[in-house]
């Protein structure tokens, strides 16, 4: 390995450079950025008497795309607080700068003699043995770098991050042709565990990886979308979630990336690949040329193939007609196969219904038909792309999982839909197969994949000996991965909710698999298994899973159904079942780690609230949003919310307490969800002993040896004396002094339309609770009382007309109702 990486230098403050460093940043890690000097004083710097000398201008650019980052929607930065890690400069003033770096990053423009001319003046001030890469989206790496030194060469290689850099998890990194092993090695496990990332190793080859397939993607979804006659809206209905992309599908994606970017990495491709053979392909549609030319760039230009407009007060999204290059109402698409497809959870599955009346020779509508042209045809050509752009399979698949967003790679597409059954058709509609499909169907195998005892192996078409033709997938070290540990059997006890898994050394995972992971009796069960677990056979446990989102909180369909039925014993009997799983929690005789990621709201904020540790991804959005159901939280929310004030308040008299106190109600009653794990410690859901996983592929692992540290450490609860009970920790409340501050701001907030009167009225509700009730004065009480407060006021509100809308336009449309 080679030396660590504690400092960075961004040569290059454009969208790009300045968001790559905010990343930096999130990370922990001191940057440099820099970018040009302006040639000339714009208007404000000549009202202010400035001059082309002046500190101000010089670094002018730099600084516009540090501002930038920072006011960059979604958010580059986990907290504003993190900018201060970077200290922006120009190239004519700064440049050695670069002698202080362990690795300097040039992301200017995709231009190679740019790029070139600025490496050459990086190389006088760069110290021997510092790593230095190139962001680039398809350049030759190879061709940026070959005029460098010899050392300079032995630690060059290309990183392509990918738009925007904190959300997007692939970076692929390309190794100069004469760098070392320990340089791409470094490289490669810094982005894997401090920058969060998921990296593949791609080959010097135009446009690498995901952009090559990617694009060769769109480009036949365009090619499709005019032979077939259909309409942006039909295309996007049909490439979006229903077959595992994301929800920007395709033309929402290209007008994200924007349309001069497309162009250029097009062209890119077809200048430089003569034997591909879909090079044809790789023209710039004429579509794309016209919307360039208008200046219709996309998001970036306020219009691409969508447009946003203001009627009447209200954003309206508009869709570009190709036939007319007009704008228009968005129209809904509507297929039959699409609406099937929706009813079947599993995107594998799905994908066999979608394009299965084709592959039999049935009648099947056109998105049918669209989708079997449109992913046949990416599927083969990823395979005919191997071993050009990528060695092994997995590589191809990684990339566009990470670097596109999707569900499933091309050639789990391929065993998802059936290698055989597509093969034939794809013969039978006059396709040459590519020697790694029939390699593959001629040594008698018919997946790419194979599951060996929970170990993932990949077909290699290059394996000499039978017994070597699957490899496995090799994943970084410091991942575990709780489907592959069941299927090795490490399950020690589940049932339709939730699971618990033997993680090894002493560590108990307690796993949850229902739909959103949301909770209810049988996760409440198995926690409960979970705990008795570590009073006999293991030292620790972990609340985690390996969902899209940690979980969604409570189940509301039940909560409602109860309502509705006005079985009001059924769900003060279900609250109360939720706070004690949560206090077994607490109070476990052995440390409980909660993992969140993702959405981690509601019920589960209060699990992570009551845990010994959380071990957070970088990415978990976590708060207690139940007011946005009418309700107010009630697993123990309010009193660990209260116990964490205490904690807080750094003094001895009330208004301590008060000033704690405060801002956490606002954080209640608004519903706020923090963006980061890094801004959840400034809302008092993580505590400074919390840790964060920068990259979610290792959270289970992170959260296991977090909790074996404590276990190691002999810990024990806070108050481990069973016989105490609920009442173990006593609890301060401000009583009415609180209640009465709480009411006026509730007024103020109500009075500025902040608020509706029914938000006030479950406000009031929850400044009961956290008040301590109906006290006159500050008192101590116990944790049970708190929770009897809380339970108390969700139960009476469950039973407002207008809570039941709430809960029920929120499971419709899964966004909160203002009545």
């Amino acid at each position: 390995m080679h030396k660590s990486i504690e400092r960075v230098a961004i040569l290059g403050a454009g969208t790009m450079g300045a968001r790559i460093a905010a990343h930096f940043a999130n990370a922990g890690v001191p940057v440099f950025l820099l970018d040009i000097v302006p040639p000339e004083l714009n208007a404000a710097e000549k009202a202010r008497g400035l001059t082309l000398q002046s500190p101000e201008v010089r670094n002018r650019f730099a600084r516009a795309g540090l501002e930038a980052a920072l006011k960059s929607r979604p958010a580059a930065f986990f907290s504003a607080d993190s900018a201060r890690l970077i200290q922006i400069g120009s190239f004519d003033d700064n440049l050695d700068w670069c002698a202080q770096a362990d690795w300097i990053l040039e992301v200017v423009a995709e231009n190679i003699e740019i790029k070139r001319a600025l490496l050459e003046r990086v190389e006088a001030h760069r110290r021997p043995g510092t790593l230095v890469t190139t962001n680039t989206s398809g350049l030759s790496v190879g061709a940026i770098g070959k005029t460098r030194s010899l050392d300079f060469r032995r630690h060059w290689a290309g990183t392509h991050f990918f738009n925007p850099p904190r959300y997007m998890k692939l970076v692929e990194i390309i190794p100069g042709p004469d760098v070392i092993p320990e340089v791409v090695d470094t490289l490669s496990d810094f982005c894997d565990r401090q920058l969060g990332k998921g990296v593949v190793i791609a080959k010097d080859t135009p446009n690498f990886i995901a952009n090559r397939v990617g694009t060769f993607s769109l480009l036949n979804v365009l090619r499709l979308m005019s032979e077939m006659g259909m309409t942006i809206e039909e295309v996007d209905a049909c490439t979006g979630p229903a077959i595992g992309y994301p929800k920007s599908a395709t033309f929402r994606t290209a007008d994200i990336v924007g349309l001069d970017v497309l162009s250029h990495v097009v062209e890119n491709i077809y200048e430089n690949t003569p034997d591909d053979e879909s090079r044809e392909i790789y023209k710039v549609p004429a579509l794309v040329q016209e919307t360039v030319k208008r200046g219709w760039l996309g998001e970036k230009s306020g219009q691409g193939f969508y447009k946003r407009v203001k009627k009447d007060g209200q954003s309206e999204i508009l869709t570009l007609d190709p036939q007319t290059m007009e704008y228009r109402a968005k129209q809904k698409a509507r297929f039959a196969s699409i609406d099937m497809g929706r009813m079947i959870d599993d995107t594998r599955e799905r994908l066999r219904a979608l394009v299965g009346p084709v592959l039999a020779g049935q009648n099947a509508d056109k998105a049918s038909k669209f989708l079997w042209s449109s992913l046949s045809r990416t599927c083969l050509y990823a395979a005919r792309r191997v071993p050009e752009i990528a060695d092994s399979p997995a590589d191809i698949d990684r990339a566009m999982r990470w670097g596109f967003a999707w569900e499933l790679g091309p050639f789990e597409i391929w065993d998802a839909i059936g290698v055989e059954a597509m093969a034939r058709q794809l013969e039978k509609e006059g396709e040459t197969l590519p020697p790694l499909v029939t390699k593959l169907l001629g040594s008698g195998d018919k997946t790419f994949y194979r599951n060996d005892r929970g170990k993932i192996l990949c077909f290699d078409m290059h394996a000499t000996a039978r017994a070597e033709t699957f490899k496995p997938v090799v994943n970084p070290p410091g991942i575990l991965i709780l489907s592959s540990l069941k299927e090795s059997g490490a399950i020690v006890e589940k049932n339709s909710g939730a699971s618990l898994i033997d993680l090894g050394d002493g560590v108990l995972c307690c796993e949850f698999h229902t739909k959103m992971n949301a909770l209810g009796a049988d996760i409440i069960a198995m926690i409960h298994a979970g705990v008795r677990r570590l009073h006999s056979d293991f030292d620790a446990m972990v609340i985690a899973n390996q969902g899209a989102h940690f979980s969604a909180g409570a189940n509301l369909m039940l909560v409602l159904v109860a309502a509705q039925e006005q079985e009001w014993d059924e769900i003060d009997l279900a609250v109360r079942q939720f706070q004690n799983a949560l206090l077994a929690i607490k109070y476990a005789p052995r440390p409980v780690v909660v993992a969140p990621h993702g959405l981690a709201i509601g019920g589960a904020c209060e699990i992570s609230m009551q845990a010994a540790r959380i071990q957070a991804a970088a990415e978990t959005y976590i708060g207690l949003v139940e007011t946005g159901v009418g309700v107010i939280p009630a697993g123990g929310g309010c009193k660990e919310t209260l116990i964490r004030a205490n904690e807080q308040s750094t003094g001895e008299e009330d208004l301590d307490l008060f000033n704690a106190l405060k801002p956490r109600f606002y954080n209640i009653a608004l519903a706020k969800v923090s963006s980061s794990a890094e801004e959840a410690r400034s809302l008092g859901y993580l505590r400074r002993a919390d840790s964060i996983s920068m990259n979610r592929d290792h959270l289970v692992a992170d959260a296991k040896q977090s909790a074996l540290a404590m276990a190691r450490a002999n810990w024990r609860p806070a108050a481990a004396n069973p016989k105490e009970g609920a009442a173990r920790t006593q609890v301060r409340v401000l009583g009415e002094s609180f209640l009465a501050a709480a009411k006026l701001a509730i007024h103020m907030m109500l009075r500025g339309e902040y608020i509706s009167e029914y938000d006030a009225h479950v406000a009031r509700k929850l400044a009961h609770v956290l008040a301590g009730g109906a006290l006159t004065s500050a008192q101590n009480v116990s944790e049970q009382y708190l929770m009897d407060l809380e339970r108390e006021a969700f139960v009476s509100l469950c039973g407002e007309r207008k809570t039941q809308e709430r809960i029920a336009h929120t499971l419709k449309t899964g966004k909160p109702l203002r009545n």
